[in-house]
């Protein structure tokens, strides 16, 4: 691997690729593909995994327990920052984290954050202990208020949830790379193929979130290989320093000061 270790709420971590559990054809498969990704943090929506004593929860979560990454419980499908807090608790108690993903949904259609109902959760949460990880759109002030109400990891979105229309806004994420520099940003959510990847991490984002487009590839397993080698290419890119565009052609040969060669018969 290329990538170099970093930290998440003072966890190390190598991979900067967080992989989902849903929409895969078999939990056989989900296992091999996640992994085949590398990745060290899964999330898991606690509004379909309730219960880890129920015999098909408990298969699931032995699973789970078998890849041996860091559990990112998700409140998926919420609509209101009251179920979005009892839905965190709940991920809490089950599986014993103060990491959450936390989502509160806005419009069933295109799956947007609800930004008032988002930071209204967010607050209690985090005087409640929770290290929160928003799902959020791109705009730069609810990051800031996000940011200041103490998130130290905030994940926008590239395009909604499931799409596969990859950054849909590269200057506005772009931007919240430039102005919050000191947070981890991980594109969540649109991501369709691997080159989106290497874009998120050209624009100097710290990781990626996707779930559907491992998921629904026709070779999970190869797909969600692809999408570690993006994560690593995209990363080693921007760190090694990407040539700036031009208006102008630049020779890759100069020709000022360079003999000239003769072809003698």
């Amino acid at each position: 691997m290329t990538t170099q270790s970093w930290q998440v709420y003072g966890q190390v971590l190598t991979s900067r690729l967080f992989m989902g559990t849903a929409l895969y054809p078999s939990p056989q498969i989900m296992s091999e593909a996640i992994n085949a990704s590398g990745a060290e943090v899964i999330t898991l929506s606690l509004r379909r995994q309730t219960s880890t004593d129920a015999a098909d929860g408990q298969a699931f979560w032995q699973i789970l327990q078998a890849l041996n990454c860091h559990l990112l419980p998700n409140t998926a499908g919420c609509y209101s920052a009251d179920e979005a807090i009892k839905v965190a608790r709940l991920g809490r108690e089950l599986f014993e984290t103060d990491w959450v993903k936390l989502e509160v949904l806005g419009d069933s259609y295109n799956l947007q954050p609800d930004p008032f109902a988002l930071l209204d959760a967010t607050k209690v949460l985090i005087s409640e202990g929770f290290r929160v990880f928003p799902y959020c759109t791109d705009d730069l002030v609810l990051c800031q208020r996000l940011a200041d109400l103490g998130c130290e990891v905030l994940m926008p979105w590239g395009a909604p949830i499931g799409t596969g229309q990859g950054l849909l806004n590269s200057y506005a994420l772009t931007l919240l790379r430039e102005r919050l520099p000191e947070l981890n940003l991980l594109v969540d959510a649109g991501i369709g193929k691997p080159s989106d990847a290497v874009q998120a991490m050209e624009l100097g984002y710290d990781g990626v979130l996707l779930n559907t487009a491992v998921a629904e590839a026709l070779d999970p397993v190869g797909m969600a290989s692809a999408f570690r080698q993006a994560i690593d290419a995209g990363r080693l890119g921007y760190t090694s320093g990407i040539m700036p565009k031009r208006t102008q052609a630049k020779p890759s040969t100069p020709t000022l000061e360079q003999p000239m060669w003769h072809q003698h018969g």
